[in-house]
């Protein structure tokens, strides 16, 4: 039996004195209820009866859900908050011992440090600023949890819920400030589009003027070779009248004469022609200026052939 009782106390005194503590934990040792030292990970001896373990702590990284609240922010419009904090105990003994409650601490601080950031912030730059509210918490809990040996990570902004009314408000804002952006850019456009329908039409204009200047340059270049042309006739002419040369007077006027019947058939507003009783005197004017371009050997032109229409 005695055997026994001493088997069974030295489990006990084993078990009491000999620890394991866990990767990722630490655990403080406590002496009649005074802190003495903290555990790392491994295996740890303490003195049976005397030593004991006093906080059991994670000191990996944990996220804390900070509750919902309603913020009133400058422009007193009421907006709903809540968050996420990552923190990770960086010192044992303080987080055992500087503070009771480390969980509820953080979260309840976290909560007054968004009323102030928030409060201090008009609704639109809560709504575009977020990156900015995070890292204001994130500096002031920070500092605010350093004595209980906590690392605030990241301090980051979960929700922000305006009220219904305030939402379609906002949802109208929008909508008119985009309906007004689509009227400047058709408006825009409508004016790009003006502005290269008058660049074309003054290009058309333009090149029009420019046709129409080429044309007249043109028209003036015939009609000073054609009088030319017609003056050189003349002269020749008055050379051979000069020279007592009867048939080039018959030539011209008989050329005349034959341009003169050919337009009056062709007219348009002519529906009756009236054709000459000596018909043989007329042919026999056309065999004698063709005799004349004859006996010129071709110097002379001959008159266009024209046919006479008859009723």
């Amino acid at each position: 039996m005695l055997a026994i009782v001493f088997a069974f106390m030295a489990l006990v005194l084993a078990f009491s004195a000999i620890k394991v503590v866990p990767q990722g934990r630490q655990f403080t040792a406590e002496r009649f209820g005074r802190y003495t030292r903290t555990l790392t990970p491994g295996i740890s001896f303490l003195v049976p009866f005397v030593d004991r373990i006093g906080r059991r702590l994670s000191m990996m990284e944990t996220v804390l859900d900070v509750p919902q609240q309603d913020v009133i922010t400058r422009d007193n419009a009421v907006v709903s908050v809540d968050a996420v904090v990552f923190i990770q105990i960086v010192d044992a003994a303080k987080a055992a011992y500087e503070v009771e409650n480390l969980t509820l601490a953080i979260q309840n601080l976290c909560m007054t440090n968004i009323r102030t950031v928030v409060g201090s912030m008009d609704l639109d730059e809560v709504l575009s600023q977020r990156d900015s509210i995070n890292a204001q918490l994130l500096t002031v809990v920070d500092a605010a949890a350093a004595p209980w040996g906590t690392k605030v990570l990241r301090v980051e902004i979960k929700d922000l819920t305006p009220p219904a009314d305030l939402t379609q408000a906002m949802a109208r804002q929008m909508k008119a400030e985009r309906e007004r952006r689509a009227q400047i850019l058709e408006a825009e456009g409508d004016k790009a589009a003006a502005v290269l329908r008058a660049e074309g039409a003054k290009q058309a204009a333009i090149l029009e003027a420019e046709g129409r200047r080429e044309a007249a340059f043109r028209d003036a270049e015939a009609r000073e070779r054609e009088a030319e042309a017609e003056a050189k006739a003349t002269d020749a002419v008055s050379q051979a009248i000069s020279n007592g040369d009867v048939n080039a007077i018959r030539y011209f006027l008989g050329l005349k004469y034959v341009e003169a019947f050919g337009e009056l058939a062709t007219s348009n507003q002519q529906r009756t022609v009236i054709v000459p009783a000596d018909l043989s005197g007329l042919a026999g004017l056309v065999e004698g200026l063709r005799a004349l371009n004859a006996d010129d050997g071709g110097a002379t032109p001959r008159p266009p052939r024209t046919s006479v229409p008859q009723t």
